[in-house]
């Protein structure tokens, strides 16, 4: 049995070349096939991001730790002096009075004077905890990256973009 009429074998032929008109127009490529100018952009601030989160974490743990050392070389060199002032007293992150049982990263996003971090440390004393905000500013230093700014409060999570 075989196509005889000219209006079927038309439409056959259409369908069968529909794929490969769509596949050059674009449409059902790969969605990683971007313009190489796009994906350099991109690169730069997921680094960024990536680092900061990396440096912020460390420090982060370093609190948990009580490691002054660990948390100090997470820093730009301007902020270590003061830091060592600091770090221990009343105060101080890193003040033997209290404990960091738990301390999370909450949001990370670029700003004019690098990538803010946004993060809730809990903290307690005896049996009495509290969460506060921490936002750390991250920038980077010839090749590397270091905290170069932490003060109270922080950001919301961005809402997620669906694609």
């Amino acid at each position: 049995m075989g196509l005889t009429h000219p209006r079927v074998a038309s439409a056959v032929a259409l369908l069968a070349l529909l794929p490969l008109t769509l596949a050059g127009c674009g449409l059902g490529g790969d969605d990683d096939t971007q313009a190489p100018a796009t994906q350099a952009q991109r690169a730069p601030a997921e680094e960024a991001a990536a680092k900061s989160r990396e440096r912020v974490q460390a420090y982060l743990d370093a609190m948990a730790a009580k490691d002054v050392d660990a948390g100090r070389s997470q820093l730009c060199v301007p902020m270590q002096k003061p830091f060592d002032a600091a770090a221990t007293g009343p105060n101080g992150d890193f003040a033997d009075h209290f404990t960091v049982p738990q301390a999370t990263i909450t949001d990370v996003r670029s700003s004019p004077r690098g990538q803010v971090v946004s993060t809730a440390v809990t903290v307690a004393v005896g049996s009495r905890k509290a969460t506060r905000p921490l936002l750390f500013t991250v920038t980077r230093s010839g090749a590397d990256w270091c905290i170069s700014a932490e003060a109270q409060g922080g950001n919301t999570p961005e809402p997620a973009t669906t694609p």
